[in-house]
Order: C-alpha cells, then structure tokens, then sequence
C-alpha cells in the first residue's frame, strides 16, 4: 500500500511540473539585441534661481496720514471721551490729478445751525473764516507740481454738534476728483491731498 502511495504522489508531482512548463501564460524575456544601444538620458540641470522680485517703491508722493497727523504743531491731538468719535482729525484721501487748478467746494451737510470752516492749502490760509449753509461755496486753488494738502479746520461745532459738511474737489474740466462729508469738532481738521503730476 506504501508503494502505491508513493508511485501516485510521484506521479502527481511530477504531472504539476510539466504542466507549468505547457502554461500558456508563460512568457520568455527576450534576448538583450546586441545592437540597440541603450539611451541614456540627459542630466537634468537645477533650476536657475529667478533673481528677487523688485522692490517696489511706496509712491514719493502720498502721504500718510498717521505721520500727518503727529504734527502737533498744525494739527489737535484726538480727545479720547468715550462715545464721542469727532473729536479727532479725518483723513478724506489721496488723489491724483492733471489739473492746472481745482475748485473745493463746501456746504453745511446736515441741519445749517451755524458751522464755520478755515481753509488752508499747504498750511496756508487761503480762506480766513467761511459760514457753511445749504448752498456750496467755493475756492479755486492753482496747484502746485507735487504735493497740494488742503486742510478743512472747524472753527465751531454750531448749534448742534459736531461741525457736519460736505465738500466736492473738481478739476479745471469740471471733473469731480473727490466728493465726501466730515464730522469734526471745534479745532480738529479735514485733510485732502491732492498730488498733481
């Protein structure tokens, strides 16, 4: 009985075998050809390094208005009472213009209740003492090459506080520049800057 155990599992083994070798899922590798020559590929260079992006310069001619404003000499530092937020100076903005003049426009923009505003371009007075009511009044101003800052003072609050106008810049063609409103108290200033190139 051994024996014949032993001739069928010989017989199986060796039947598995050869019947790998007939398995038509089988596949050679090919011969390497002799006269293909192998590619090799080219050396992959490092990046060139993009030079620094440069630096670009703040423009020469705007100003800003945290530095303008620490000038205790031309302009009043905030009052810091609580709920009351126009005792401070207001900053309208920076514009660029071709003008040759402009003309800055100013009326009372809420209840006329008696505001008066002093005009300065450059730190200088160029209108002393003006009574804002409903209709605009006005200033024409030549500008300068550069820098022109027109400063708004309130010489008064009215009868209600705080000292409420409304003002429009506009250019030689009658272009509006800027238009926009300020609430100030008694001694603090609106600023516009115009910079002509």
């Amino acid at each position: 009985m051994k024996k014949i155990f032993l001739i069928i599992a010989i017989a199986t083994f060796s039947l598995q075998g050869f019947s790998q070798e007939l398995n038509s899922k089988f596949k050679s590798i090919p011969a390497k050809d002799a006269n293909k020559k192998e590619v090799i590929p080219p050396k992959e260079e490092a990046p060139k390094e993009n030079p620094p992006a440069p630096i670009e310069k703040p423009a020469p001619l705007q100003v800003n208005p945290d530095e303008l404003f620490k000038d205790t000499n031309l302009y009043k530092q905030e009052s810091n009472v609580e709920g009351i937020f126009y005792r401070r100076n207001q900053f309208l903005g920076n514009f660029n213009t071709n003008a040759v003049t402009s003309t800055v426009m100013y009326r009372d923009a809420a209840f006329v209740d008696g505001d008066k505003v002093k005009v300065y371009l450059n730190d200088k007075v160029i209108e002393p003492e003006v009574s804002l009511d409903g209709e605009f009044k006005s200033v024409k101003i030549n500008l300068v090459k550069g820098i022109n800052k027109i400063d708004i003072e309130a010489l008064n609050e009215g009868f209600a506080s705080p000292n409420t106008a409304e003002f429009k810049v506009i250019d030689d063609k009658g272009a509006v520049i800027s238009a926009s409103e300020w609430n100030v108290g008694t001694g603090y200033k609106a600023v516009i800057v115009l910079v002509k190139d």
